[in-house]
């Protein structure tokens, strides 16, 4: 099924914004680069933030869906998808458009905690979050809470060190300081 302008614009705008950032990317370039005139741009979307909310909310479901239906390819078992996520994340940074986190920027641009570029950003940080906290339940972990916490800040630490390129292997560096983390928490079965 072939998709539709709307789908097809927010396709493109989420290259564009990952690229050059929020801010910095005026409507104009949007029109030039997608392709996409003004009119059937604001025929879907009233304003520039309509459309970055939807380019949001589409990052988020494909990178969730992404990202653990390839946890769920490489390993089976709670206790190694935990430690496995370092993993998925080593693979996401050697792609070459690789750029950092979407919704780390996000943030940074809409540091508003109420805008709802921001808000969309961090329920997506929860997301994530709540489903490490469901894989540390599955794999007996003491406290599955605190361990789905500590696991997430170093996940959100490996992909600025990436983005940023002060180290050489952020998401190895995350994984060995993780698999301390579960190993003190969750018992060898």
């Amino acid at each position: 099924m072939r998709p539709s302008k709307r789908d097809e614009l927010v396709r493109k705008a989420l290259a564009i914004f990952y690229r050059d950032g929020f801010h910095a990317t005026g409507m104009d370039t949007l029109v030039a680069e997608t392709g996409i005139s003004k009119t059937t741009m604001f025929k879907h979307f009233r304003t520039k933030d309509d459309l970055i909310l939807a380019v949001l909310r589409y990052r988020d479901e494909t990178f969730r869906n992404w990202f653990f239906r390839r946890l769920d390819e490489v390993v089976a078992g709670p206790k190694d998808k935990l430690l496995a996520v370092f993993d998925i994340l080593k693979e996401w940074f050697e792609e070459p458009e690789f750029r950092g986190c979407m919704f780390i920027k996000a943030c940074a641009e809409f540091q508003n905690p109420g805008n709802p570029a921001h808000v969309q950003s961090v329920e997506h940080k929860r997301l994530l979050q709540q489903s490490l906290l469901k894989l540390a339940e599955d794999a007996g972990a003491k406290d599955p809470g605190l361990l789905s916490r500590q696991l997430i800040i170093l996940k959100e630490g490996a992909i600025v060190a990436a983005q940023m390129g002060f180290d050489a292997d952020p998401a190895g560096v995350a994984k060995q300081a993780a698999a301390e983390l579960i190993d003190s928490q969750v018992p060898n079965r």
